[in-house]
């Protein structure tokens, strides 16, 4: 890269020494001041020797900032462990050593001065009631170190040089994964080259449904059936196998990326609760893509409080069930098979042990006739982005349920059964954020290189580099936190706070990407004949499904605080 006329082409002593001796030592202090902060606020949110809900909710900035806090640190020990692990093997090269060394510059400075929760809240450790003696803590050399060189700009640009010399390769940097789950990778990526990515821009600014034919070339790739037990037509194969197969699609499209979320939130509801006779029915079904599902949770004026739900199902003479209400944002509703439904079965309550979860099947609709059943019908709800599936209302008048289609045969467990999904839902979530953050990324980088201004391209301006280094950097560090809480995940460990933690930050930097990007295509990022428009408004959506961004902090930090 050449700047004012010279030659910045900079080397490996843009790297720390000790970088890996520098960062051990930095991690402690994260941890440290996560200690003295989560003390504090245990103690100022507490009534009767319990977290107080009243104080929780008071005290909203210091609570949710302290999930930040809390993502901050567990995002510093993964990136620790990733380097760790890449060193052992040999394959620590230049690239990942200023992806490590940028991670920990940048996010050590925000933890001790502003960690943005969004672009006008940033939370700093007063807020949750830290003096500067407690945030003394992390005055030690190492921390001072990194944080005065670890993100210095020559570091940032020697990283896009890098990017550039490397641009055939999958990911920026690697990604410590095994070969197995890199050849998966590898598939999908190709094949997201080759179908996705040259017609999905068409797709958005039509507004259409993400033809039936990849569909069906996603099914024939096991993308439905990937986590599916084998003994259930699936694959059995691991969440970390999901996290990397919705990366790649979503960086083909969003909406790709997300087909596999239905079956994958559907079977596990199954998987998890439902009768020997409901898993034999429907899961060699969803694993093969012949049964498509979709989620019917949400109603219009309860939002995140599903606990509120009014929509009620109610048993008839011969058994069977009788729905009646009415739900929105239900993505790819139309031409589905199956619909879990949650609704309120026990008449008199009032909360969620009023509710059962119930699989509610329907004949798949098309463009002209999304609703083919008596009982049911709705209406498109137009969006800026994540168009592929489309949204819909969906209105139940006295709409026919089998009586054997009660999720688990038993009543008022619906909000149970919906709860053991929600780790898996946002593990794939945090994925798709990474995903779309690849694309922009992807994007920028080549309207960065062809695009010249006053005599050069654009990448070769400091501003310009600067973005595309701490998109690189922050995609790293999102997809460690979720392949962190994939690996959780599989092992069987209860792993909500993990995935929560991914979910969290992958939104964010996911956002940030596309926004960044936009930046850098300028007027011409604003047009919507350049894939960043959709990407912006693709990405726009990740920080407020699964669990909007304040109610994931609000989880972290409840479970955290205990």
């Amino acid at each position: 890269m050449a700047h004012d006329g010279q030659d910045m082409a900079l080397n490996a002593d843009c790297i720390l020494p000790d970088l890996m001796g520098l960062t051990a030592k930095a991690v402690p202090a994260a941890e440290a001041v996560y200690d003295i902060a989560k003390a504090k606020l245990k103690d100022s949110l507490s009534e009767d020797g319990r977290i107080s809900n009243r104080l929780v909710e008071e005290n909203q900035t210091a609570a949710h900032g302290f999930a930040w806090l809390a993502t901050y640190v567990e995002a510093l020990r993964q990136m620790q462990n990733w380097a760790t692990k890449l060193s052992d093997q040999g394959n620590f090269g230049e690239l990942e050593q200023l992806i490590h060394q940028i991670t920990f510059g940048e996010y050590l400075w925000q933890i001790y001065g502003g960690i943005p929760m969004n672009q006008s809240e940033i939370l700093r450790l007063q807020d949750m009631g830290l003096s500067q003696e407690d945030m003394s803590i992390m005055m030690n050399e190492a921390v001072m170190t990194l944080t005065q060189k670890g993100n210095a700009q020559a570091a940032r640009i020697r990283l896009v040089e890098l990017m550039q010399e490397q641009a055939a390769e999958t990911t920026v940097g690697k990604s410590g994964l095994d070969e197995e789950l890199e050849m998966i990778r590898e598939q999908f990526r190709r094949y997201a080259v080759d179908k996705i990515e040259p017609v999905s821009h068409e797709w958005h600014l039509k507004d259409e449904l993400i033809p039936m034919e990849v569909i069906d070339e996603l099914a024939e790739m096991g993308v439905f059936g990937l986590t599916i037990p084998e003994e259930h037509g699936g694959f059995g194969l691991s969440k970390a196998s999901m996290c990397v197969v919705s990366e790649e699609l979503s960086r083909g499209y969003i909406g790709v990326g997300s087909l596999g979320t239905r079956s994958e939130i559907a079977a596990e509801l199954i998987i998890a609760g439902g009768t020997d006779e409901q898993k034999e029915k429907w899961l060699p079904g969803l694993a093969s893509g012949e049964i498509l599902p979709t989620a019917v949770f949400t109603e219009p004026n309860t939002g995140s409080d599903l606990g509120a739900l009014r929509t009620k199902a109610t048993k008839d003479d011969n058994g069977d069930w009788v729905i009646n209400g009415n739900k929105t944002w239900i993505t790819h509703a139309a031409r589905t098979h199956v619909m879990t439904v949650l609704a309120r079965s026990i008449p008199d309550t009032d909360n969620y042990k009023g509710l059962s979860m119930f699989l509610a099947e329907k004949t798949p609709g098309t463009d002209e006739q999304p609703w083919q059943d008596p009982g049911i019908s709705g209406g498109e709800i137009e969006v800026l982005g994540y168009r592929g599936m489309k949204e819909y209302t969906v209105n139940f008048d006295d709409f026919k349920v089998k009586g054997e289609n009660l999720l688990g045969a038993e009543e008022g467990k619906g909000f149970k059964q919906l709860m053991e999904t929600f780790e898996s839902a946002r593990i794939q979530t945090a994925a798709r954020a990474i995903g779309v953050a690849q694309s922009a990324l992807d994007v920028s980088m080549q309207y960065a290189n062809d695009r010249k201004q006053f005599g050069k391209s654009l990448i070769n301006f400091p501003r310009v580099a600067n973005k595309l280094a701490m998109m690189a950097v922050e995609i790293m560090v999102a997809r460690q936190l979720t392949y962190f809480s994939a690996f959780e995940k599989d092992e069987g460990r209860r792993c909500d706070i993990e995935a929560g933690m991914a979910k969290l930050l992958g939104a964010r930097v996911a956002w940030a990407a596309a926004d960044n990007g936009l930046q850098i295509h300028g007027g011409n990022g604003f047009a919507l004949e350049y894939k960043i428009s959709r990407i912006l408004c693709d990405a726009r959506i990740l920080n407020i499904f699964e669990g909007a961004g304040e109610i994931q902090a609000q989880v972290i930090a409840r479970r955290l605080l205990g």
